[in-house]
């Protein structure tokens, strides 16, 4: 049974649709980074797989709960960190998760055993007795994805835990999350390309509320990226260099160049005839290299080609 399954899931405000016919399949342990620009939809579908919002039209089952038949019996099956998660700022991080613990009737030796799993499961052992007020943002996190494992779920819903961090907070939430793929199965919503090109194994792209593509992350980047040369020369030929670039947009070979100083980057739609002159004409145009390069395609270089393209 897959972890999430939608059927023509839409939901509209007013004139405004939000989601617009979703269908989508998450399998069972699997981290899913669900993509798109803000203001695609993403929010949105989290908030319904949540019951947080109901359907204007179709169905979705998460955990195999149907959301809009019982959302009671849903809360028990699923964990969620909203993008902005809120806490009692004169708690500590063992009274508030004790505090989750209620909510979800658990006894006083369970809160006490899963307390403390939590918070060394999430790094917060150390300030178990700290108030919550004088934490980080990273640690606010933490504690965030700590109090959405109370219940053992089944399905854990991120929306965009790691926008608002630094470099540091980053990687300590992405390695945490990383960890809980081996608990329950992951749905992340995100415009962070980079975070989910690390950890996620499928991927499904969103833009104006409409799913453009869902597939594992490797098949979406040999089936849609378009490979990439990169070629930098000296800095003191830099102008010579982005001349003879504009001269390869003609080629019938190229799809598009963009140039950065002494670099060129140059997406080709036939990469055997890009082996075979590319090189030879920055060669013949005398052009002084430092580096020649087939760069693996990128997701980005995916979600920039599907997202601006309509998906088409």
């Amino acid at each position: 049974m897959p972890a999430i399954r939608t059927e023509r899931l839409r939901k509209t405000y007013g004139s405004v649709r939000a989601l617009d016919g979703l269908d989508l399949t998450v399998e069972s342990g699997t981290v899913f980074g669900y993509l798109g620009p803000n203001g695609a939809g993403k929010t949105t579908t989290i908030r319904l797989l949540t019951g947080l919002a109901r359907p204007t039209g179709g169905r979705a089952w998460v955990a195999g709960v149907e959301i809009a038949a019982n959302r009671r019996e849903l809360a028990h099956h699923i964990g969620y960190l909203p993008e902005e998660p809120a806490f009692y700022p004169w708690m500590t991080p063992a009274e508030f998760l004790d505090h989750v613990g209620r909510a979800f009737g658990l006894t006083a030796g369970e809160r006490a055993a899963r307390t403390q799993e939590l918070l060394e499961l999430t790094g917060l052992a150390g300030v178990r007795k700290r108030r919550i007020r004088g934490f980080s943002r990273g640690m606010r996190q933490r504690l965030g994805i700590a109090q959405a494992l109370v219940n053992r779920p089944e399905v854990l819903l991120l929306d965009e835990p790691v926008s608002a961090l630094d470099p540091g907070g980053r990687k300590e939430v992405l390695e945490l999350i990383e960890r809980l793929r081996e608990t329950c199965t992951l749905f992340m919503s995100t415009h962070i390309l980079a975070d989910v090109e690390r950890i996620c194994d499928a991927v499904g792209i969103l833009a104006d509320g409409k799913l453009i593509v869902e597939a594992r992350r490797e098949d979406l980047i040999a089936q849609y990226a378009a490979p990439v040369f990169e070629i930098e020369g000296e800095n003191d030929h830099a102008a010579e260099i982005q001349a003879w670039a504009e001269t390869l947009r003609a080629r019938p070979w190229v799809s598009g160049v963009s140039v950065s100083g002494p670099g060129v980057r140059v997406v080709v739609a036939d990469v055997e005839v890009a082996k075979r002159e590319l090189l030879a004409a920055a060669a013949t145009a005398g052009l002084p290299l430092t580096r020649y390069e087939m760069v693996k395609p990128s997701l980005e270089d995916v979600f920039l080609r599907l997202v601006e393209k309509g998906g088409r």
